[in-house]
């Protein structure tokens, strides 16, 4: 089972997706989390690091972007998600190209159809429409708190103002709409938030 936890920064996806790997893994099932475009895989987290640390610096093309994002998004997916999914694992994702949607398409204003098609013809039908899909949303006030209470430095778009911010955030709305996504209120403590996902699950 693919399993995909969206939402803009600050809502607390990879929190959730490691309660949620803890919770299958008392099951006795095999469970991978996926921090896209991280994911501990080593020629993702460079590209991690190229966008969303030193991105800043190199003032990266909004497309020079949505082609590294999906580059990584290949790689984790080739060597990480499916041969655990081959196995009859679950891979839990914190993001997946729906992200890419909503900061490089709504945000940074890359065309939205030429995101989707770039996803489709990359990576496989089972990525792009993953099993369970939620969408975290918080308001700005508690997504900046949140933020500020990581104490680490903000990486590219974190930093971004605040109409950037405000696009993502309607993006999201929309995506969920669009994608026919569950979105879960992620205002709550930690617990809160995770029995409403297993709610649903």
């Amino acid at each position: 089972m693919y399993i995909v936890i969206e939402g803009q920064d600050g809502t607390g996806k990879s929190t959730q997706a490691r309660l949620l790997k803890e919770y299958y893994e008392q099951q006795g099932k095999e469970v991978v989390v996926m921090d896209e475009p991280d994911g501990d895989l080593p020629q993702a987290h460079d590209i991690h690091d190229l966008i969303l640390i030193r991105g800043k610096d190199y003032n990266m093309e909004p497309m020079t972007n949505v082609l590294l994002f999906t580059a990584a998004r290949f790689e984790l997916w080739r060597k990480i998600a499916e041969p655990v999914l081959k196995r009859g694992g679950i891979v839990i994702s914190a993001r997946n190209w729906w992200s890419t949607l909503a900061y490089q398409g709504y945000g940074e204003g890359v065309s939205k159809n030429k995101i989707i098609k770039l996803t489709h013809e990359s990576l496989p039908e089972k990525y792009c429409n993953p099993d369970r899909s939620f969408i975290l949303t918080v308001s700005d006030e508690v997504r900046l708190s949140r933020q500020d209470n990581r104490g680490k430095k903000k990486e590219t778009f974190e930093a971004k103002p605040n109409d950037f911010q405000q696009r993502v955030n309607k993006a999201y709305i929309k995506i969920a709409k669009d994608f026919n996504i569950k979105t879960i209120d992620a205002s709550g403590t930690i617990d809160e938030v995770f029995d409403l996902i297993i709610g649903e699950l």
